[in-house]
């Protein structure tokens, strides 16, 4: 049953092109099979394959990215740091996937198959974060299960850790800024968490927690499950440094923590994923079940 009366809508978006690395607030996304378009379909990975986050390389949310797309519309993924020349990578067209060349590659467990990026993006985050590793995209070929193949063999997703979608409401991390006030420690914004889907509105903290179904737009989505955190909260998106003393994972522990993981947001998959949707900033959310 529906509860429109709750006036809940989209505050925020967001999508993360290269797994780890900084965000882009967009204003409308595009849901693909895999998630919103050019959502971490690149991957920072070591030689052997093995994915790369800020949970050992917090410097990674130093990487600022943007899409840009050329005068032939061909995408082209742009990367900057400090201290770092700006570099621009192709993005490969779909077409251009059957005859190229492959590599597997690990994250979470999950082996599937990626294009490396080139040796120039080798090179530049090889120097950047001071290890060697590569760049790599997920090719249209690529088939890689939501959680682990728990939601069926044809709903995939893309680097993302297991799920396509992140959603939190600002209720709910109001209320943690108010605890970590109340411990003085500082607030957090909600880049450390590095949600998708942000919501607004006159509800309880974790409210998202009592959702099964909602509707944005012309796009449903069932609420999988919530999120674990990892030590990437702790980790600041301006600095790249790690906080001291553990913050905000600390003080979500003494009231977020139950089945062994410190939980904070909700995993999303998309309901009618044949439906080509389209959501925005600002759209009226709507509370299924």
């Amino acid at each position: 049953m529906s509860t429109p009366s709750l006036a809940l809508t989209l505050s925020e978006l967001f999508i993360y092109p290269v797994k780890s690395a900084a965000g882009i607030s967009i204003h409308s996304a595009s849901l693909t099979s895999r998630g919103f378009e050019g959502d971490r379909r690149c991957m920072v990975v070591s030689p052997d394959g093995q994915f790369m986050t800020q949970r050992r390389f917090p410097k990674m949310a130093l990487i600022k990215l943007a899409l840009i797309k050329s005068a032939l519309q061909s995408q082209q993924l742009r990367l900057s740091a400090p201290h770092m020349p700006a570099l621009t990578v192709p993005i490969p067209a779909p077409e251009a996937d059957e005859n190229a060349e492959q590599m597997t590659v690990e994250v979470w467990g999950d082996r599937t198959l990626a294009r490396s990026l080139g040796s120039d993006a080798h090179a530049w985050l090889t120097q950047f974060l001071g290890t060697p590793c590569q760049l790599v995209y997920m090719p249209h070929s690529s088939h890689r299960p939501t959680d682990h193949g728990k939601f069926g063999p044809n709903n995939i997703v893309s680097f993302a850790d297991a799920f396509p979608y992140l959603l939190i409401s600002e209720a709910s991390l109001t209320e943690l800024n108010n605890k970590l006030k109340a411990n003085n420690a500082a607030p957090v914004p909600m880049n450390r968490f590095r949600p998708n889907l942000v919501v607004q509105g006159a509800i309880t903290p974790h409210a998202e927690d009592q959702w099964k179904r909602i509707r944005i737009g012309d796009a449903i989505f069932s609420v999988a499950k919530p999120c674990a955190r990892c030590s990437v909260p702790t980790v600041n998106q301006s600095t790249g440094e790690k906080t001291v003393g553990n913050e905000p994972i600390k003080t979500l522990s003494t009231y977020r923590a139950w089945d062994k993981a410190i939980w904070f947001g909700q995993n999303l998959v998309q309901e009618n994923p044949e439906v080509e949707a389209v959501v925005r900033v600002g759209d009226r959310i709507e509370v299924l079940d």
